[in-house]
């Protein structure tokens, strides 16, 4: 995956797209999306955290804020968790050089 910093050009909206496209391509990369949607949720949510969650994501159905959602959950690392293990792991009287 290439990461790229954006231009002071591009809007939030356009960030927001390509970073779904992204995860997306991701998802359908590791086997996750395919032809099929062959299974239904439902649930019941609050109205305001749907839209709001649309209107970050800037999708405007419900089911590509799902696929998107579902998505990045199942991608995300764990990067954050192994880092908190790690504390206390470097010895104080290292020197880093700093």
């Amino acid at each position: 995956m290439v990461v790229r910093t954006h231009t002071s050009t591009e809007t939030e909206e356009q960030i927001a797209l390509k970073r779904n496209r992204l995860v997306l391509e991701q998802a359908r990369a590791v086997g996750l999306l395919g032809e099929a949607k062959d299974t239904r949720l439902s649930g019941r949510v609050p109205a305001g955290l749907i839209e709001a969650a649309k209107k970050r994501a800037h999708v405007s159905s419900d089911t590509e804020l799902l696929e998107l959602a579902l998505s990045r959950l199942a991608l995300e690392d764990d990067f954050g968790a192994r880092l908190v293990r790690r504390k206390g792991s470097i010895p104080a009287d290292i020197d880093l050089a700093i």
